[in-house]
């Protein structure tokens, strides 16, 4: 699956940043994380910070579109400024250096993309002029992959062992950003439905009460109003509970 790299004295050997600069620029990351910021203000902070110290043209990190059938995989940040890098971008699975990367679920380096038959946007690699590049994959729980991290260069490099490494806790990092915020947001789904629950059993006793209904009978009054009104099944309860506030007698 990899492609041979080119050996002549025309390619550039990988810039290693120094060992202080990418730990550093972990740390930021793994701050990030921890902190407020909403998920694409981390993945676009984690591809600045790995072009900076890769010296690379462009980073851009693809995630996988599962609720789509069949799945593909889309740009979800990039550091480019070039419309035409950063246009809506989305491939299948099975289309191009990102999908084999995906699929394949290994690093890829390829040396020249013009030359590359993997590679299929040649018309926007040459009018930006990319040469190389490094693609690695983003494994989620389970060593399920879940995405794909590329560098593009605008000169040919022969990317090292260790670049890889770098690239690949780079990737790490973003994964770990990802589960979190899928985590965070369960968990708040979870916390309204349960608070939802609450509420339409308060507001159908109120119904029970108020219009000598079973509950059943009452939980289709109040399914009824929500389609009637438009309004959520919690919007109409909460209505309810407001109303049943106002007609008690002051204490």
């Amino acid at each position: 699956m990899h492609p041979e790299t080119r050996s002549d004295d025309t390619q550039k050997a990988s810039p290693n940043a120094s060992e202080d600069q990418f730990i550093k620029a972990l740390m930021d990351i793994g701050t990030a994380i921890t902190s407020d910021l909403y998920l694409e203000d981390i993945l676009k902070l984690i591809v600045m910070a790995t072009a900076r110290i890769m010296d690379v043209e462009i980073c851009s990190l693809w995630l996988i579109d599962t609720a789509e059938t069949p799945p593909r995989i889309r740009l979800k940040a990039t550091q480019a400024i070039n419309p035409d890098y950063i246009k809506d971008r989305s491939l299948s699975l099975d289309e191009g250096v990102v999908g084999a990367v995906a699929t394949h679920g290994e690093p890829l380096m390829i040396a020249d993309v013009l030359s590359e038959p993997l590679f299929k946007e040649k018309k926007m690699a040459e009018k930006l002029g990319l040469v190389s590049m490094l693609g690695v994959p983003l494994i989620g729980k389970g060593e399920q992959i879940i995405g794909v991290f590329n560098c593009f260069t605008l000169e040919p490099r022969a990317f090292t062992h260790k670049d890889v490494m770098l690239i690949s806790a780079v990737a790490n990092q973003a994964a770990i950003a990802i589960l979190n915020t899928e985590l965070m947001v369960k968990t708040k789904v979870i916390q309204e439905e349960l608070e939802t629950r609450k509420l339409l059993d308060r507001a159908k006793a109120v119904i029970m009460r108020r219009r000598n209904l079973t509950g059943d009978e009452a939980f289709r009054w109040i399914k009824q109003r929500s389609t009637d009104s438009r309004n959520t099944l919690r919007q109409v309860a909460e209505a309810v509970l407001l109303s049943e506030d106002l007609e008690a007698p002051p204490h």
